[in-house]
């Protein structure tokens, strides 16, 4: 059964894979770029050209969402299957992007759309500014090339206020835990842990803590180790963007946006996001 990794784009969903990954599919927590393949995005083409479906055509891809997932379900019987998406949860042109029959709940990472604005103006190649304006709008994404993985899909994103509120769905029936990106880096021990112990709720198996094999995750995960594994090794979901490859971890640091958005940008940013920003507390 399926466990959603929920994030808006430059949010922190590839950190918390890369803990996930390496404490649960590894024997010894040491981290490694390949073991990240373990937890793939949805949608992804491979797994709707399986079932014969035209990933060209927009609407036949929104239509089969879930009969995608029921079809993953069954494949992986008893077993559990985490999976990343950037999609928003709202409904497409009437088609529902999951249900609670297919998945047993969602892990959501939010990060200050402060920092998103400026991570992804890195990650496009773009100004501040038109981060923003992406950010504001109701959002298309996905075909992120590589010849080292399947190309995904069309993703629909919306709006960044959209997408964080329309996952909270997931908390009315108390399958959801919020997971603030800011709290992962800064607290990644005691964020993580409370990520384990929602899983083990969730799949209602007992935690059985390996605390070497956590010491291990903790000291192979950090943004340095990342970044240096980046460097030498490269990293296959890196945009491709006219043959030069977008260095994916550069900007790490939580409060980041304070050194690189103007004053006008900060204020344009609050101004968007007001509401969703006071209930994070990031006002």
């Amino acid at each position: 059964m399926i466990i959603w990794l929920a994030s808006y784009p430059k949010s922190g969903n590839t950190f918390l894979r890369s803990l996930l990954t390496a404490y649960l599919f590894t024997t010894d927590g040491n981290f490694n770029f390949e073991v990240l393949k373990n937890i793939n995005q949805f949608p992804n083409n491979a797994t709707f050209e399986k079932l014969g479906i035209d990933i060209s055509n927009q609407k036949e891809v929104i239509k089969n969402y879930i009969k995608v997932q029921e079809e993953t379900n069954k494949r992986d019987g008893e077993g559990i299957r985490f999976l990343k998406t950037h999609s928003t949860l709202q409904d497409i042109d009437g088609h529902k992007f999951t249900n609670l029959k297919n998945c047993l709940g969602a892990i959501y990472i939010v990060r200050d759309p402060r920092d998103v604005a400026k991570s992804y103006s890195n990650h496009n190649s773009t100004s501040i500014d038109e981060s923003i304006n992406h950010m504001k709008e109701f959002n298309i994404g996905g075909g992120v090339k590589s010849k080292d993985r399947k190309n995904e899909t069309i993703t629909h994103i919306g709006s960044w206020s959209s997408h964080y509120t329309s996952w909270k769905e997931f908390d009315k029936v108390d399958r959801y835990l919020l997971i603030k990106y800011e709290d992962l880096v800064k607290e990644t021990e005691k964020t993580f842990l409370k990520v384990l112990t929602f899983v083990s709720k969730l799949t209602k198996k007992k935690l059985d803590l390996d605390k070497n094999r956590l010491n291990n995750v903790l000291n192979t995960t950090t943004f340095d180790s990342m970044q240096k594994l980046e460097k030498h090794n490269g990293f296959n979901e890196a945009v491709d963007l006219n043959g030069k490859k977008i260095t994916f971890f550069k900007y790490g640091a939580k409060n980041n946006w304070k050194k690189f958005l103007t004053l006008e940008n900060k204020k344009k940013i609050e101004d968007i996001f007001r509401e969703e920003m006071k209930e994070l507390g990031y006002l």
